[in-house]
Order: C-alpha cells, then sequence, then structure tokens
C-alpha cells in the first residue's frame, strides 16, 4: 500500500510547485517509483514536473461516452475503459503521472468514476508513494477517487484571503468525512516574518501551527521558463524548506520506511 500525500489550496497559493518539491524530495532520496496524480482542472503539474501531458482523464471519458458502443470485439465495458485509463498515464523513469483534467460533456459519469476509483487505487497498490495535486474543493478526494490520504498539505499564500481558504478547506474534510491521518497547514511564498494581520487571522479560526515556505525567486524563474522544479539547485530555499517538511512527514525509523 503506497503512502499517500495530497496537497490542496485555493489557485496561487502556488501548490503545484509545492507537489513538485515533495516529488522532487521522494526521487532525489531514492523513494520510487512515486505516482502524481494532478487532480487540479487547471491541470499544469506535468508542466512543473517536465511530462508532457497529452491527453487527460476528463477528456478521455468524455470519448469513452461517445464510444462506448463501439468497444472491439473481446473486451467488456469494464476492461476497455480500463485500457483507455491506462493510455492516460504519462511514464517516466522513476515518476508516472496521471492528468485527471475535467471533461467538456453534461453526460453522466457515475459509472467511469467507479472505474476511475478502482484504477486509481489498484495503481497505488504498486507505488510506495502517491502525491496528488488537487484543487480546493477537492472534488476527487470528496468522490473517494482515491485511497485513505496519510498526509494532506493546505496551502495557503501570505494573506488573509488565503488563511480563511485553509479554515474553509479544514471544514470541508471535516463535513465530508474524509480519511486523513494527519492535516499540516503551511503559508507559501512567505517573508522572513508573517505579517501580524495574517497571524491575527489564523489566531481568529483556531490555526495554531503553521510551516512556512519562504518566496523563492528561482521557483518563480524556473516557472517562468518552463523549466522543470525537479532541476531545482538544492541551495533552493523552497527546496530546502520542503525538504525539512518531508523529514517531518516521513518520520523516518531505520528501516527508512515512514511510521504509520
Amino acid at each position: 500500500m503506497s503512502f499517500n500525500i495530497a496537497v490542496a489550496g485555493k489557485g496561487g497559493t502556488g501548490k503545484t510547485s509545492v507537489a513538485s518539491l515533495i516529488i522532487r524530495y521522494l526521487e532525489k532520496n531514492g523513494k520510487r517509483p512515486i505516482l502524481a496524480v494532478d487532480a487540479d482542472p487547471d491541470a499544469n503539474l506535468g508542466e512543473s514536473l517536465g511530462l508532457e501531458v497529452k491527453q487527460t482523464v476528463g477528456l478521455m471519458l468524455d470519448d469513452f461516452q461517445k464510444d462506448k458502443i463501439s468497444i472491439p470485439p473481446g473486451m467488456n465495458k469494464e476492461v476497455y475503459l480500463e485500457y483507455k485509463l491506462n493510455a492516460v498515464m504519462v511514464e517516466s523513469q522513476g515518476v508516472d503521472l496521471v492528468t485527471m483534467g475535467r471533461g467538456e460533456g453534461p453526460e453522466c459519469y457515475c459509472y467511469p468514476n467507479l472505474i476511475l476509483r478502482k484504477f486509481i487505487d489498484s495503481l497505488a497498490e504498486s507505488y510506495p508513494y502517491m502525491v496528488m495535486d488537487n484543487e480546493a474543493g477537492m472534488e476527487h478526494l470528496s468522490r473517494r477517487t482515491t485511497q485513505n490520504i496519510d498526509e494532506l498539505l493546505i496551502i495557503s499564500d501570505h494573506s488573509v484571503k488565503g488563511v480563511r481558504t485553509v479554515a474553509r478547506i479544514k471544514d470541508l474534510v471535516s463535513q465530508l468525512k474524509l480519511r486523513v491521518r494527519r492535516q499540516w497547514v503551511i503559508i507559501n511564498f512567505a517573508p522572513a516574518k508573517l505579517d501580524p494581520a495574517v497571524t491575527r487571522e489564523m489566531s481568529r479560526l483556531g490555526i495554531d501551527s503553521v510551516i512556512t515556505i519562504p518566496l523563492d525567486e528561482e521557483v518563480y524563474e524556473y516557472d517562468l521558463k518552463l523549466k522543470p522544479l525537479l532541476d531545482l539547485p538544492d541551495s533552493s530555499p523552497a527546496v530546502r524548506a520542503v525538504n525539512d517538511l518531508m523529514a517531518k512527514l516521513l518520520d523516518k525509523d531505520l528501516t527508512g520506511k515512514p511510521h504509520r
């Protein structure tokens, strides 16, 4: 069974960059293969990882709904859909990526989503680590399209609005009764000292412990030039902060395996 890390937060908080740096840490430390799942409709995890995404699950499901009456001979509906899902995966050395994307049609996806859940869960069994980049609404988590989450990282930028979004996501996790072992609040793009307005809002909302990732011009430059964040140097402040975070998350014992 895989160790599952999910990242959530509103757009613009840098959650995809954080997810990429988590994958960088795992890859650099030999903890592979890694299953990366881009569950944000504004899919750009592939670009951050330097992987070319030609097809998404959402568009594939649209095609399946249109084409399912022409299933090839010798295949039933479930086998054909699993075959199509496998074709969506982007494989690379150490990291494989599934990009959810979004569909374009009004068709019902009840059956395809059931198969998608089985597909992701069966995939996860073959990977020691899975990292999922979610949107703020955590659609795929709420649909139970993944196994239990070991670590949920809720990302905010250095703003009062971002902190309020964190509180709403934490409430959503509780309302949906998601199976999350631990939650972490992360302030991304953080200055050396948090603004008093941000700390007051965290106190008002009962957010009493956060991890900060500093504003890092190298991350901005790599994104601007579409360079993979996996290639960031070890000296990068954001890399160092995420590496420290991962050491806490994994809490390694002498076998090198994370405690459950």
